[in-house]
């Protein structure tokens, strides 16, 4: 009997570490299905306040945090690269695009001189990001590559540059 019972304890043991997988499992999908909503939301909202601001002048001037003073027209046009900025961001942190993808992205981004006057005036901006965050990382990626086709010698800017890895 004292075998039966050993044998049905490690039955019921084996049950609950199975149900107890699934429902993690079940809970860590769920998990990321309400981050990638958050995420969306997030992104959507941050795009309607830059087309707004893009539109209207007395809202832009809400988001004039530069150092130096930029005309109207520019700032709407660093709005407008902000938007494709984080648009970037966005994919890459839902996972529609690794790491490597974004770099690629971002070196055709850095062909635009508007572009890279969007980003050296929000330089002092990233100063703030905490070292260690994805945001940091990557804006630093994006400094890095800014510098390497400055210094490059070549007219083929799609090679400049090397990809990152994926982190683990």
């Amino acid at each position: 009997m004292a075998t039966l019972n050993a044998g049905v304890r490690r039955i019921v043991s084996a049950a609950k570490a199975t149900v107890t997988a699934v429902t993690d499992s079940i809970s860590t999908r769920s998990t990321r299905h309400r981050r990638r909503a958050v995420l969306a939301q997030q992104h959507r909202l941050h795009f309607d306040l830059i087309c707004k601001a893009m539109d209207d002048p007395a809202l832009a001037a809400v988001l004039d945090t530069y150092e130096t003073q930029i005309p109207l027209e520019k700032q709407r046009q660093f709005l407008f690269a902000n938007a494709l900025y984080i648009n970037a961001m966005y994919f890459h942190r839902i996972g529609a695009m690794n790491r490597a993808e974004l770099y690629g992205h971002l070196r055709v981004m850095c062909q635009n001189e508007v572009f890279r006057e969007y980003w050296e005036a929000t330089r002092h901006h990233r100063k703030s990001l905490p070292e260690n965050s994805e945001e940091s990382t990557l804006g630093l990626m994006l400094d890095d590559l800014i510098q390497e086709l400055a210094d490059s010698d070549t007219d083929e800017w799609w090679v400049v540059g090397q990809p990152p890895e994926e982190s683990p």
